[in-house]
Order: C-alpha cells, then structure tokens, then sequence
C-alpha cells in the first residue's frame, strides 16, 4: 500500500491512514491495481490507524472512523470487480512499550486493539467487515497474543493471519528466535503464521525453513520486502528484487507449506503479477538451501544461537582440534593480534583460544579481542573465563555479555593470583569454582534459567571447557577432579602445557581405564623460547617438570627458539595418537613459532616417481 501511495505522489511524512477520508479515490486506485494484477486478498489501508500511532498526528479520535472508512472503499473496488477477492483487515503494530518494559499497560493494550478491530469488522456505515484479519509487522509475542484474544471475544470465527517481524540476525526485536515465535503462535491457535517484512525472499525462505521444523503441520503466509532498501537523495527509497526475482520463489515457498504469499515494502502490483503466473504455470520445484550452509551473506556460518558450534561438532565427530592462544594487547590496537591470528590460520589452526589477562597482567578484555577476531577472519574462538576475581552476579553478567558478542565457546579456569601481575595489592575473591560454573553454565544458563532458576529471556548455547593436568603430582586426585567437571557438564578438557609426554601418556591410559565415555582432551604445549625459559619453567612454575634431555637441548642449542618448536613437535608427535586436539601456546606472542610447531600436522608430501 505504501509503496504505492508514495510512488502517485503521496508524500513520505503523510499518515496514510488519513487518506481513507481525505483522498478515497486514491486508495481505492491501489486496491484496483493489486486486484487487476491478480491478488486473491487485498489489505484494507489501516496498518496505523490505531489511536497510539494517530495520536502522533492529533487524530487519535479518528480511529472508528478511519478503519471503517478503510473497510468501506476496499469492499466498493471489490465489488466492482466481479473477481472472488478477500479483504483483510490490516494490523499492525502499536508502536508502544508494553509494561514492565514500558509504561502501557496490558489493558491500554487490549482498549486498542478492541477499537481499532471492532471497527474493522463491523463499519460505521453498516457494510460488511473484513473476511479476515492479518496482524503484521508484529515484534512483540505478547502484543500479538493481546490482539488475538480480542479479535476471539470480537467474531470466535474469524480466520487470523499472525505475521511476525525478524532483524537480520534472524530474531526479532525482543529476541526471538523463528522456532520460537512458530512454538507460540502455534499455540495462539490462529489459522495462518508467517513472516512479512524485515528482509527480502531470500531471508524468509530461511526463516520460514526454520519455524516450518518447529510447527511442520501449521499453514504458513510470507510476504518479504522487496530486498534490502536503498536510500536516495530526497529521502525517497528503492527497493532492487524485480518481479521476476520475486517469482522464482514462489515454488520454494510452496514447498514450505506457505499457504499465503505477497510482498511487503517496496513490492508493485508487477510483483504481485509474476507471482500470480508462477502460481497459475508453475515450473519445476527449485531445491531449497541447507540452512546449516549459508548465512544471510552467503557466507559459511560459524556461530548461531540456535546452531550448534563449530567446535561441539568438531568433538563430536571427533575430528582434531587445533589452535593457539592468544594474548590481548595492551591497549586498543589490535592490527598486531589479527595480523598474527591470519599467520595462524595459515598454518593451519581452526580455532583461536583467548586468554584472559594472564599471569593477571592488564591487557584489553578478551571478549573484545575474541570478538574481533571472530569478525575478521569468520572463525570462532574459544574463550578463557577464569573465575577468580569476579562475583557471581559479575559472572552471569559477563557470561551474558560474552553470548550476545557470538562468543560460545568457554573454558573456565580458576586463574592467576592477582598477587603475581599488576596490582599484588588486589583482591583475589570469587564466588564459584570452576566446577560450579561449568554447572551453571550447561545445567542452568543453557536451559534458560539463571542461578536463582529465575527464566532468561532466551537460553544460551555455550560449549565449556575444563582444565586437567596431564602430569599431576597426585594421579587419582586429577582424575576425581576431572570426572566432577564431566558430571557437571564439561565438553572438553583443556591441559596446562605438557613437556613430559611418556608421564602425559600414563595418565590418559589410567583416566580413561576408569571412564565409560571420558572427555575429548586438548593438550596444550608450549615451545620454549631459550634454555632460560626452560629453567624458569621447570624451577619456579609448581607442578611443571621438564625432562632432563629438553633441557639440555635447549642449553646447548645453537639456534634454541627452532629447538624449542623442534621439542614441541616431538612432544605433539609423540601425544597425537592419544589426544584430539593440540592448543599451542607461545612465549611472548611469538605466533610464528607457534605457527612452526604446527608444521608438524601437516600431511607428508607425496613425490612422484621420476
């Protein structure tokens, strides 16, 4: 309707609702047109004309009589038309915040829609209501479940169109996810759910994908956009899908079950035309997308809230994990981080893993830096969460934070004393232990709830990750540990680094004698820099002993930073069969060397005979 409208003239700051009074003969003008170019329903002009949005035009009085006026000149053109057109009665949205998030309230809610409905269905002028009732645009489940309710008390037998609105992250403006608006709609009872508005064919085909897995049974409506809008000088709009392009998905629509197709903002009665002959000569159905394949750019998806990560699916098909840590800068620059993540995924890794503020020295927040990293190079991190130094209410918070930035993949560790780094004169506190926060995060914030079992308002997805020491003073002790952290829903296990790889070997035999189904583990390593990084580690760091023979190596080597990843990879190579997945990690951010130990992954390369 509106594409129409401004395309005759109508300016773009003009409240459409008004014409029904003002200029009849113009909106009966659209109403021929769509039905000329073979609509089957046709909308009546109200998608504002309730009193919160004409109330932005001192004309909140007017709403009885607009939407009657409405009614009146869509059933005069249908009339006219000797044709069997429906029309529909068009809601949209109030464009208000509902209480507790706003201050209306349900029952100022409900006082609107009863207005603006009633006069849909029965005119002043005593001509008949609409056939049907189409709420769209909707963003908000609650509003539309209010709106269902009255359109019930109103006319029990009315057919309702429920179409809700999506971003383009594929939720809508409350954060809903297409299942979940197909779950609830679904249960509204209404006859027809669907999707219009937002984004082009391409998006709701996806979309509807998606909620048709939730609800298979249910008839589906979708009326997309016209593409992506374009803005112009003038503040006029384009819109780039061409009828023909809107035609092509007519079938693909079909085979979702879709029931009732248009188009919203920036379709034409052309549109609306090639649609028609699609479905009066259909062609050869067109196979839809993979929904796991492509995002809304054509690009492979790497993380979705409502998709499982790349790294879970890699544990679960038990493929090898390889990736490096990381460190944050310190500071806000962070062209020296993505450059080296693009060596590394060069040489091969598939995941970055992040530290947060090792050896609790102050550097930028590793949620921003995973972050960055995610956007620059299409790949997901894992991302160090350490418990120590942050209350259980800051935890949730940032657990939150960490989810809504795309950052899914977790491995919790207690952290460095805050006496070793920066501020010695800190404070230490924490509230959880790793193992409670493993269990709160898979037995609570995954299932929807936080720690008081209070509802989210949406469920997280992480995958954690537990630490293990694979050469332990106290055997028995690391494994008991260990076994907890699976009970509380660990996904994987991560390991300090490994420098003895025969005591490494021991106690995987012995864990995994004692467990059914033990935990993927990621060994890390780290190769040494110079022979006095290998003294360093093997004197002043507890529980870490390297072998006499590394350390002479690295105290008679002529070149010790290639000996250092020359032992690295004798270490990987000797602890592959017995692993699923490495995580190097460099001595002072020396990701080339880190990038060297990795060369050891790499296939043999095959020679032809001469």
């Amino acid at each position: 309707m509106g594409t129409l409208l401004y395309s005759m003239g109508v300016p773009l700051d003009k409240p459409l609702d008004l014409l029904n009074i003002e200029n009849p003969k113009l909106i009966a003008d659209v109403h021929r047109t769509y039905i000329e170019a073979g609509a089957d329903i046709i909308e009546t002009n109200t998608f504002s004309a309730n009193r919160f949005k004409l109330a932005q035009h001192s004309s909140s009085g007017r709403v009885a009589e607009l939407n009657s006026a409405a009614v009146s000149i869509a059933r005069r053109v249908i009339d006219s038309s000797f044709k069997p057109v429906l029309l529909a009665g068009a809601v949209g949205p109030l464009a208000v915040t509902m209480a507790p998030l706003g201050r209306v309230s349900v029952q100022q809610v409900r006082a609107a829609f009863n207005e603006q409905i009633s006069a849909l269905l029965a005119p002043l002028d005593g001509s008949d209501g609409v056939d049907l009732l189409v709420l769209e645009t909707m963003s908000n489940l609650q509003e539309v479940r209010i709106a269902v309710e009255v359109a019930r008390h109103l006319n029990p037998d009315l057919p309702i169109v429920a179409q809700m609105t999506f971003t383009r992250e594929d939720r809508t403006l409350l954060g809903n996810t297409p299942a979940e608006v197909a779950w609830q709609l679904e249960r509204l009872g209404v006859e027809v759910i669907g999707v219009n508005c937002g984004s082009g064919p391409a998006a709701l085909l996806r979309i509807m994908q998606k909620m048709r897995e939730t609800v298979p049974d249910m008839p589906f409506s979708a009326s997309p956009n016209a593409g992506w809008p374009e803005y112009i000088e003038g503040g006029r709009i384009l819109y780039p899908a061409t009828p023909r392009y809107f035609a092509d998905y007519v079938a693909r629509f079909q085979q979702l079950n879709v029931r009732v197709m248009g188009g919203c903002c920036g379709t034409t009665a052309e549109h609306i035309r090639a649609m028609r002959r699609a479905l009066d000569e259909p062609a050869a159905p067109v196979p839809l997308p993979t929904l796991e394949l492509l995002s809304q750019k054509g690009e492979k998806i790497t993380h979705s809230p409502d998709l499982p990560t790349v790294l879970s699916q890699t544990l679960e098909n038990e493929e090898f994990v390889v990736t490096v840590q990381m460190t944050p800068p310190h500071g806000t620059a962070a062209h020296r981080l993505i450059a080296g993540a693009r060596t590394l995924l060069e040489a091969g890794v598939n995941f970055l893993t992040i530290a947060d503020m090792p050896q609790a020295q102050m550097r930028m927040s590793a949620w921003a830096a995973a972050h960055l990293l995610q956007q620059a190079l299409n790949m997901e991190t894992i991302l160090h969460f350490p418990t120590r130094g942050r209350g259980l209410l800051r935890i949730q918070a940032d657990l939150l934070a960490a989810h809504t930035l795309g950052l899914r993949n977790l491995y919790v560790l207690l952290g460095d004393q805050v006496k070793v780094g920066d501020l010695p004169e800190g404070d230490n506190a924490y509230d959880v232990m790793p193992g409670g926060l493993i269990q709160l995060i898979k037995q609570q914030l995954n299932a929807g709830v936080d720690e008081r079992e209070e509802a989210l308002d949406q469920p997280t997805n992480f995958v954690a990750g537990c630490s293990v020491n694979l050469t332990p003073r106290n055997v028995a002790r690391e494994i008991r540990l260990l076994k907890e952290h699976q009970e509380n829903g660990a996904d994987f296990a991560l390991s300090r680094p490994v420098f003895d790889p025969e005591t490494a070997q021991k106690f995987l035999q012995a864990y995994r004698s004692e467990t059914a189904q033990p935990l993927p583990i990621i060994m890390s390593v780290q190769p040494f820099y110079n022979a006095n990084t290998a003294d360093f580690i093997h004197n002043e760091l507890p529980g870490m002993d390297i072998p006499e023979r590394f350390r002479r190596q690295m105290q008679f080597a002529s070149e010790p930073q290639l000996m250092g990843v020359d032992i690295a990879q004798e270490i990987v190579y000797e602890m592959r069969p017995h692993i699923n997945g490495i995580c190097v990690i460099p001595t002072g951010e020396r990701y080339d060397l880190a990038a060297g130990v990795l060369d050891i992954l790499a296939p043999e390369p095959m020679f032809e005979d001469e």
